[in-house]
């Protein structure tokens, strides 16, 4: 299924304000990273600033036996977690080793009285971070400290250095805490711009279009405008009177179409009719040139459309039929008239030339495209196979012979039987009957045999009704081809 405007609209709103939100709290935690390493830093800096201070000022007291308890107490009160002064060898050299929170040169310290610069090192990847910054003093005679009256150093000289590890557990949890609530602000903001959009959408967009649907489907069958009043946003109110419009044009053009179409109707009716009109009077013609019975042509109509009917094939079938069955023997115009009008019993040879009249009659009416014709091709080819495959022209057996061509086969044979002709006399109808049932199975097809057997006295009266010996009355053939 297609998805809605709403559920296309909330999911690129959703994508894009969910990669919008990624990359805003992304950048905002490295910035905010950022400045807790650097407030960690400066913290660290004051703490060896105020160690730097104090040591001075235990230097000039006097009293640097007691520094260890001032290093001590500032561990205790500044979340530090250990706190060691650094000698360079000049300071060793002048003072002596120092005291047990003085600690050796490592690489890190090296490092820092090399350079003269400060060295940090954070590990903020475990339960309890901590940023260790070792921090060195250089001598100097600025300020009110003026290290050089108390050290005999030159001025730059590295005095020692302050190694201070502080637990920056609080910056971690700030830190978290400020990311977690901007993710939080972020997926409410995302939720209510969904929430939001989606109410948007499905009440200035679905609502109005569905009714805006129905409203149309309502006009379209009173033949009365949409109100575009009812409808709040400026696309939904154009799309209305562009209905309004276009309803307004069928509905001034369906008139004409009603009548246009009427008038084809009736044009198609009248060539249809004309066209079975024709085909009757064709078959009349034919019977006419071929000096048949009169009324053979209508009988065998009626023959026909009787026993399609008893059949139970459809009713376009049974209409078919009865329009095509006419031109059966059409191809008998194709018969020289010394043999189709001999009186006596015809040779070998002239019968042979008379079957042609089978594939004569196909050859005159197979090339059309109207269905009464293509049928009549049929009908015309095939009226003379029989059942046990021994007819002709093709020796079709059973089922292959198509119904029409097996139905008008009894019908024709019917009323040949029970009519003159000018090589024979009419049979009693019992006699007629007889024989047909003989053939069920050989000449006829059964079923069409067993409809006969059972409606005889339906076949008498049509038989009867337009007996071979009145003349033929055209509007009653009319009618029956109509």
């Amino acid at each position: 299924m297609k998805p809605s405007i709403q559920k296309i609209t909330v999911r690129n709103l959703i994508t894009f304000l969910s990669v919008l939100a990624i990359i805003t709290v992304f950048i905002t935690g490295v910035n905010f990273r950022g400045l807790a390493k650097q407030a960690m830093r400066n913290q660290a800096l004051a703490h060896a600033e105020l160690v730097k201070s104090g040591l001075t000022a235990h230097m000039k007291a006097g009293i640097m036996d007691k520094r260890d308890y001032y290093l001590e107490e500032i561990m205790r009160l500044h979340n530090v977690n250990s706190l060691h002064v650094i000698r360079s060898e000049p300071i060793i050299g002048q003072f002596g080793s120092g005291k047990a929170l003085e600690r050796e040169f490592d690489s890190v310290t090296k490092q820092v009285f090399e350079t003269k610069q400060p060295v940090f090192i954070l590990d903020e990847y475990t339960l309890r971070p901590t940023v260790r910054a070792t921090i060195p003093y250089i001598a100097t005679s600025e300020g009110k400290l003026n290290c050089l009256g108390c050290h005999q150093v030159p001025a730059g000289t590295v005095l020692g250095a302050v190694d201070i590890e502080l637990d920056v557990s609080d910056y971690q949890r700030r830190s978290l805490v400020v990311l977690a609530g901007l993710a939080a602000t972020s997926v409410i903001f995302l939720i209510l711009i969904a929430v939001n959009t989606s109410h948007t959408i499905r009440r200035h967009v679905q609502s109005p279009l569905h009714t805006l649907i129905e409203r149309a489907k309502i006009a379209y069958r009173q033949h009365s405008p949409v109100n575009p009043e009812i409808f709040t946003t400026k696309e939904i109110t154009h799309v209305a009177n562009e209905i309004n419009l276009f309803n307004s044009k069928v509905i001034a053009h369906r008139d004409l179409l009603r009548k246009k179409n009427k008038d084809l109707m009736a044009l198609n009716d009248e060539i249809e009719g004309t066209l079975r009109e024709t085909v009757y009077a064709m078959g009349v013609i034919e019977e006419q040139r071929s000096k048949e019975t009169h009324n053979h042509t209508k009988r065998v109509t009626l023959f026909c459309q009787l026993l399609a009917r008893e059949l139970e094939l459809s009713d376009e079938d049974v209409d078919m039929i009865t329009a095509a069955s006419p031109l059966h023997d059409i191809g008998k115009l194709g018969i020289p008239d010394e043999i189709n009008l001999k009186p006596g019993k015809l040779t070998d040879e002239e019968f042979k030339i008379v079957q042609n009249h089978a594939r004569i009659g196909y050859a005159m009416l197979k090339h059309s495209t109207r269905d009464i014709l293509r049928a009549a091709a049929i009908i015309a080819l095939q009226h003379h196979e029989k059942w046990d495959g021994s007819g002709y022209p093709q020796g079709l057996r059973g089922e292959e012979i198509h119904v029409y061509a097996r139905i008008v086969a009894l019908a024709d044979v019917f009323d040949a039987l029970i009519s003159p002709r000018v090589y024979k006399e009419p049979w009693e109808l019992q006699r007629a009957v007889e024989w047909i049932t003989e053939q069920r199975g050989r000449h006829f097809d059964p079923a069409v045999v067993d409809v006969f057997v059972d409606h005889v006295d339906d076949f008498a009266a049509i038989h009867d009704h337009y007996p071979y010996d009145t003349d033929t009355d055209y509007e009653d053939l009319f009618a029956i081809a109509q």
